[in-house]
């Protein structure tokens, strides 16, 4: 019987959130095969396993954080139960092969191969459950995460398999008659996750900080209390955006790809930092003393909003891009955040940030700048307001950029430039084709 205890997976963590078993006591596992979701500070990872055999018990309820070391599984491997070879050698080489099962599992590091009688499973397999719903454990997952009722999914998918664009579909058609009425209070004057905590008023929820969370919150705090910040805004006529917008929707090329406002905001951004490349800098603390550290390049962040709270991932070397390779990554940066599977290297490096304030229906705000950055922009709702132009009044699609900037890096003046460039590449998204 082997003891298959918690590794740090590459981030140099102390901790993780067990989030979800994907086994249970009894079954047949491979090498490499997930055993479980766990949670660290950056994302949420699925944790393969260094053997093949049968599952033993399970060390660790769902929920728990488990520091680096703990065990938390057990396993019956088939080297188990073949003779011990000696550690001073005698061993054949079969044998060896044979206990290297349980030796090196892809991803941690050992540097050896691992082999297995089975072959290991490169895909998830597809799960039917009591009431007859085919769907993989991602997307179950995925369902629980977005408070969707597979049993009430239409599935499109081959033999009717749930996908999870069926499954985002109908969470955002839900959402829509949810807030179609107010909610009732719950019927409970309490809740409590994961486990009560000693209180005595009861009218609130005390909610543990850990995780993706608490990563957030030091970061913000850390953040807040370091740089200086200094915000500003600007109200914009978006109005020939939204009509470049629905020109692009009508090209080929874009024909497989969202196009949105957005994009045109992120080509705008990386329009101006060309124009002042102090936002896209990084105030550094030396042996020596303080340097700013003026990027060549730009790592553009977007704060993207998941199940599991506040992510930053970023688009390496957006600078370079297309306007349709933009689109792309920005398109597959967003699914990749919504199902949590951003990984901590897609998260690191980032050199300036982007957040759409917009989908939520705010004009304006002043964000915190990302730690490591200069400047954080927002992009708000995209509204018809009257716009008086030459003295007359028209309707008109109108937002506002605004912005946080350290202002040890950034002067007002500069940082006005920055934010005007934005909004004149917004009034007229020719400017993108200088």
């Amino acid at each position: 019987m082997e003891t298959f205890h918690l590794p740090d997976v590459g981030e140099g963590l102390t901790e993780a959130e067990l989030v979800e078993w994907r086994v249970k006591p009894g079954d047949e596992i491979a090498v490499n095969d997930t055993i479980a979701d766990i949670e660290t500070a950056k994302s949420v990872v699925e944790l393969p396993s260094p053997y093949a055999g049968t599952v033993g018990e399970l060390l660790v309820e769902e929920g728990a954080t488990v520091d680096v070391g703990s065990p938390i599984l057990t396993v019956a491997t088939e080297a188990a139960a073949e003779p011990a070879s000696s550690s001073e050698g005698g061993a054949t080489p079969e044998a060896a092969a044979d206990t290297s099962d349980s030796a090196v599992l892809v991803g941690y590091g050992n540097g050896g191969e691992a082999k297995t009688r089975r072959t290991p499973r490169t895909h998830q397999a597809v799960v039917t459950s009591s009431v007859g719903v085919v769907a993989k454990p991602p997307v179950r997952k995925l369902a629980r995460d977005l408070d969707v009722t597979l049993a009430e999914v239409a599935g499109t998918g081959p033999a009717g398999e749930v996908t999870r664009d069926d499954v985002v579909k109908h969470a955002d058609q839900a959402s829509v008659f949810r807030n179609l009425s107010t909610p009732e209070w719950p019927a409970e004057r309490e809740r409590r996750i994961p486990a009560p905590q000693k209180a005595t008023d009861p009218r609130y929820e005390a909610v543990p900080v850990k995780g993706v969370r608490k990563a957030t919150a030091n970061a913000m705090v850390g953040s807040a209390y370091t740089a200086p910040h200094v915000s500003v805004w600007t109200d914009v006529d978006a109005s020939r955006t939204m009509e470049f917008v629905a020109r692009l929707k009508q090209q080929p090329q874009f024909a497989d790809v969202k196009v949105s406002p957005l994009l045109v905001f992120a080509k705008a951004l990386l329009w101006a930092v060309r124009r002042t490349p102090e936002v896209n800098s990084a105030w550094v603390d030396t042996d020596s003393g303080a340097e700013i550290q003026v990027r060549g390049y730009v790592n553009l962040g977007i704060a993207a909003a998941t199940p599991r709270g506040l992510l930053v991932p970023n688009i390496k070397d957006a600078h370079e891009m297309s306007l349709r390779e933009l689109a792309v990554e920005l398109q597959t940066l967003t699914q990749t955040a919504r199902d949590g599977k951003t990984t901590p290297e897609g998260q690191s490096g980032g050199t300036i940030t982007i957040t759409n304030i917009g989908v939520f229906g705010m004009d304006a705000g002043t964000p915190i700048i990302n730690p490591g950055e200069a400047g954080i922009v927002a992009m708000g709702s995209i509204r018809q307001k009257p716009w008086v132009t030459d003295g007359e009044v028209r309707p008109a699609w109108v937002t506002t950029v605004s912005g946080s900037f350290d202002h040890r890096i950034v002067d007002g003046d500069k940082i006005s430039r920055f934010l005007a460039d934005i909004a004149a590449v917004l009034e007229e998204p020719a400017l993108l084709l200088d």
